[in-house]
């Protein structure tokens, strides 16, 4: 059986990709309520883009990372003051069919550019080194996955509930005519909001590639594990997402290490146990 340390460091290393992926779900489904099943796509976009930098345009990978996000970011705004401004007014089945038709329209974009097949991203020689922790070696780059989901869910908590941005928001999601009222630029709000979801799924889609590689179907294979990290934390929680990400990160890595053949079973037991205890997951706005 592997040792329990090792499961818990794979197992928080996924949860940490689950987690920079779907807390931009979480954020634009739990504050704008919006069911936006294209933001597997922009992971896909991002991972897309930083093969394209490192592996054609020769870029390095944090130049190429840099570029990749912020190159998703404006086709995100593009996106929502097109396309999303309209879909907010729709029904929660006219959101999914709208937004799974956006979905495909990536899919074909970079099946058509880049072609099926995996799409690596050429990372820097220092972090494929592996580190020696004593009880077994970990790569460079499962450390840095860790630190970066932790610098990304301590800046959004600051960002969503201790600056102005993040009160001109809820107040924008509460009661968006009163808010407008007030003198609080709701368009632009919600323009920022989206953007920043889209950018967080191509941060998380380039440092995951490592496990969960960029192909052009990348959205359709892992769009439910994202639905299922915001179900389980919580619609609107940053924190609830953080955890439930890590949780179901080491129980699918566990069960997987232990019982390979029944491993994705476990991950779904979970979650149902927990959404029939809390429905509205486990921090979860009502």
């Amino acid at each position: 059986m592997p040792a329990i340390s090792g499961i818990l460091i794979d197992g928080v290393s996924y949860g940490m990709i689950l987690f920079m992926i779907s807390v931009g779900l979480s954020v634009t489904m739990g504050l704008m309520r919006i069911i936006n099943l294209a933001h597997g796509g922009f992971a896909l976009l991002g991972g897309a883009a930083a093969h394209w930098l490192t592996t054609i345009a020769g870029f390095g990978f944090v130049i190429s990372t840099i570029l990749a996000v912020a190159s998703v970011m404006i086709i995100a705004m593009v996106l929502e003051r097109s396309l999303y401004t309209r879909i907010y007014r729709f029904t929660e089945l006219q959101q999914v069919l709208a937004t799974i038709g956006i979905t495909f329209l990536m899919i074909a974009s970079v099946n058509l550019l880049l072609g099926s097949t995996i799409l690596p991203i050429r990372v820097p020689e220092l972090l494929s080194r592996p580190i020696d922790l004593g009880f077994r070696t970990l790569p460079t780059h499962r450390l840095m996955v860790v630190i970066a989901g932790l610098l990304t869910a301590a800046a959004l908590y600051y960002l969503l509930e201790r600056t102005w941005f993040g009160v001109r928001l809820r107040a924008a999601v509460d009661n968006r005519n009163m808010a407008a009222s007030l003198g609080i630029n709701t368009v632009k709000i919600y323009a920022i909001t989206f953007s920043l979801g889209a950018g967080l799924a191509a941060f998380g889609g380039i440092l995951g590639a490592e496990l969960l590689p960029i192909d052009a179907y990348y959205p359709l294979r892992y769009m439910v594990l994202f639905l299922v990290v915001v179900a389980v934390g919580g619609m609107g929680s940053i924190a609830g997402s953080f955890f439930a990400a890590i949780a179901l990160g080491i129980i699918d890595t566990a069960a997987r290490y232990i019982v390979p053949e029944y491993g994705t079973i476990f991950f779904f037991v979970a979650m149902m146990l927990v959404l029939t205890l809390r429905p509205n997951g486990m921090l979860g706005r009502t």
